[in-house]
């Protein structure tokens, strides 16, 4: 399974970007796609993820009414819009993969998931 993350960048605060994560070759049938990132000098850090059935999400509460979560199964495609970014948003984002046939569970563990993209930055300007 290879998971390619793309969309970071340099934005202002208060901007948005959106990020995108395909996965591609032997996946499971379901599984459940979620989001972390690190900061320089912090371990990774959980930011949210979706059930294989697009009806479970969960965030982290630092992200919570700010970013949103979701994903095309037919593109195997995991989606993060980030709105109202702020500076302590810089990191770099990686997306994850829980190859679970459970198709309503969202872990919020980095051991919940068994494979990584190979991370995209996102600062954050004051």
């Amino acid at each position: 399974v290879q998971l390619q993350a793309c969309g970071g960048g340099l934005v202002q605060a208060g901007g948005s970007l959106r990020l995108s994560c395909a996965a591609s070759g032997r996946t499971s049938d379901t599984y459940t796609m979620g989001w972390f990132r690190q900061a320089p000098g912090k371990e990774r850090e959980f930011v949210g993820a979706i059930s294989w059935s697009g009806v479970n999400r969960k965030y982290a509460d630092s992200v919570k009414g700010r970013f949103t979560i979701s994903r095309d199964n037919a593109k195997t495609t995991v989606y993060l819009q980030m709105n109202s970014l702020k500076p302590e948003d810089t990191a770099v984002y990686y997306c994850a993969l829980d190859p679970t046939y459970d198709i309503w569970y969202v872990g919020r563990g980095r051991d919940d998931y068994d494979y990584w993209g190979q991370g995209t930055l996102v600062t954050v300007s004051s």
